[in-house]
C-alpha cells in the first residue's frame, strides 16, 4: 500500500485567531475596503440615470459586485452606456475615471498622446 505524500502547507502553524494579523494588516485592509466601497458607491450613481434594460442590468452586476476587479471588467460597458455629449453623462464618465485612476492607475486606455 502507497501512502500519498503529506503536503507541506499541513506543517504550518495554524494561527490562533483566524485572519487577525497584526494592527497594520487590519487597517490596510479596512484601508482598500473604503476604497473599494467609494468606488463602487461611483459606479452605481453612474449607472443610476440608466433606465433602460442595459442599464437594470449593468446595476445589477455593480450591486453584486465583490472586489474591485469585478468593477474593473464592468467598466467598458459603464462607459459605452454613458457615451454622450450632455453635461450629465461628461460629469459621470469623470467621476468614474477619476475613482478608477486612483484604485487601478494603469487602467486607462493607451492614447496617441505622450506624456510630457
Amino acid at each position: 500500500m502507497h501512502k500519498s505524500p503529506i503536503e507541506p502547507r499541513r506543517f504550518l502553524p495554524q494561527p490562533g485567531l483566524p485572519g487577525a494579523g497584526l494592527p497594520g494588516d487590519r487597517l490596510a485592509r479596512l484601508a482598500a475596503r473604503r476604497v473599494f466601497v467609494g468606488l463602487k458607491r461611483d459606479f452605481m450613481a453612474a449607472v443610476a440615470c440608466l433606465d433602460d434594460e442595459r442599464g437594470r442590468w449593468l446595476a445589477e452586476q455593480v450591486r453584486r459586485a465583490e472586489e474591485p476587479e469585478d468593477l474593473l471588467l464592468l467598466r467598458g460597458h459603464v462607459f459605452a452606456s454613458l457615451a454622450g455629449d450632455d453635461e450629465g453623462c461628461c460629469q459621470r464618465r469623470r467621476t468614474l475615471r477619476r475613482s478608477l485612476d486612483s484604485l487601478f492607475p494603469d487602467s486607462a486606455p493607451r492614447s496617441g498622446f505622450a506624456p510630457f
